[in-house]
């Protein structure tokens, strides 16, 4: 069904309405950009600004009548301070480096990306891909995207992934998975710092961080990064650290 509304002239289309992923007692509603857009890095980065965000290559927001719990959350790198619980991290941390390894296909990473659904989100219908499935899922044809290793610096070893638009003006992590065994080391958090140091490396404004909820506890973690910016009722609104 086609909105009657657009943004800057993109068309929208409304993606119907289905459980709500983060809280139980409510439907939630996307508005979508018309697939059929020439999309360009220029162009989403505009589209991140206005709280829109990609899926493979599907860029929505919600839109859920009489529901604005979804905020998009975004870091201004030159102004972010880490905190206490994040330095914390970094040291527990000193054994692993940042690898830039592009945007290729990689069977290791592909492994582990299946070790980490099946052990958080079993039976969730992440646990069932293929490659194919996989690389839709996170890669866009329009979109620079790096796949930023987490590596043991003694070992080599492979710990996590955090996959990363980078637009040209900003960063956006799309989706990070790691090693569930080694889930006690804060791979989250600490792919998160590191990926506001290569923010700040490649001279990017800001990192974006997808929706923050605050009934989800789930996403407690994002306000932690501070100060940092969301996205409501059509505004940036700043939080300055807790």
């Amino acid at each position: 069904m086609t909105k009657a509304t657009s943004y800057r002239s993109i068309r929208l289309f409304d993606g119907g309405f289905q459980p709500c992923p983060y809280l139980d007692d409510r439907m939630s509603r996307f508005d979508v950009v018309d697939p059929r857009l020439d999309c360009t890095p220029a162009l989403y980065d505009e589209l991140l600004a206005a709280g829109f965000r990609r899926g493979g290559e599907h860029i929505y927001r919600t839109g859920c009548p009489g529901c604005q719990a979804c905020e998009s959350l975004r870091i201004p790198v030159t102004a972010f301070a880490p905190r206490r619980r994040h330095r914390r991290c970094l040291r527990r941390n000193h054994d692993i480096r940042l690898v830039n390894a592009g945007f290729r296909h990689n069977p290791e990473h592909f492994a582990l990306y299946q070790r980490y659904v099946n052990a958080r989100h079993p039976g969730g219908g992440m646990d069932d891909v293929d490659v194919d499935m996989y690389r839709q899922f996170l890669t866009a044809p329009w979109c620079p995207t790096d796949f930023l290793e987490l590596r043991q610096c003694d070992t080599d070893e492979l710990l996590g992934v955090a996959v990363t638009d980078d637009t040209g003006h900003s960063l956006s992590a799309v989706y990070t998975f790691y090693a569930p065994e080694a889930a006690h080391r804060g791979l989250g958090t600490l792919a998160i710092l590191l990926q506001i140091d290569e923010a700040r490396r490649r001279q990017r404004d800001w990192l974006y961080l997808g929706y923050w909820i605050g009934a989800a506890p789930r996403m407690d973690y994002k306000r932690h990064f501070a100060p940092h910016e969301r996205y409501i009722q059509g505004q940036w609104q700043r939080f300055p650290a807790l």
